[in-house]
């Protein structure tokens, strides 16, 4: 998978080498191009903001600016434009299965006051948040993203992994244990140490729905 990302601040996403998504981009599995906006900035200071017309606080992204940057992409017009906005749609584990099918994505990074609406209107297809708050700007959510969608990406993880963790089916994911058997007086839960695939099967799925009565009984309303 392919994804563009339009960015005042791409050294943010040095994280993204680390890890499964690192390990992903060097199988070439994925590929992240990282796209600095200023740099499409035409004027003697790389200026990519102004005061808001209308007044108001803060500074606004320019279009022409944000345009341009767009345009230098290649193979942009079977792509899938994404802005990374709190006034978008809240992302779910159903909205990265379904982006995860797409070969290109584009993800335009907002910053400061926004971007001047005229572009928005232009280049974007949908608009989507990670939660009810606001962040300094586009940058995290858009790693976000990044994350949650490359792990559904063919070959990134194996098909158990996907299947069995939280979200996957609608619960959240049972509790996981490793070595040492005991640890500060607490031991490993016998049934996991049987042997008996069967009955584990069946305790992970009474766990798996315990625990989501206990901590987000609203998922269990869609079921």
């Amino acid at each position: 998978m392919q994804f563009d990302v339009l960015t005042l601040f791409p050294e943010m996403f040095s994280s993204l080498n680390e890890s499964i998504i690192g390990r992903a981009k060097k199988n070439k599995q994925i590929n992240i191009n990282l796209v600095n906006i200023r740099d499409f900035a035409r004027n003697k200071h790389n200026k990519v903001d102004d005061t808001p017309y209308g007044g108001g606080a803060g500074m606004v992204m320019m279009p022409d600016v944000v345009y341009r940057a767009y345009e230098s992409l290649n193979n942009k017009d079977n792509a899938k434009v994404i802005y990374m906005s709190p006034q978008g749609k809240t992302l779910n584990q159903k909205k990265v299965v379904e982006l995860s099918k797409e070969n290109h994505l584009i993800i335009l990074c907002g910053h400061y006051e926004g971007i001047d609406q005229r572009v928005l209107d232009k280049i974007v297809d949908e608009e989507i948040s990670i939660g009810d708050y606001v962040l300094t700007g586009g940058e995290l959510p858009a790693m976000v993203l990044i994350d949650s969608v490359s792990r559904y990406v063919e070959g990134v993880l194996s098909d158990d992994s996907i299947k069995e963790e939280s979200f996957s089916n609608g619960l959240l994911e049972y509790p996981q244990y490793t070595r040492p058997e005991v640890f500060e007086g607490m031991k490993v839960p016998e049934i996991l140490l049987s042997g008996n695939h069967g009955e584990i099967d069946k305790w992970r799925k009474n766990q798996a729905l315990e625990i989501t009565k206990k901590k987000r009984p609203d998922l269990l309303l869609n079921k």
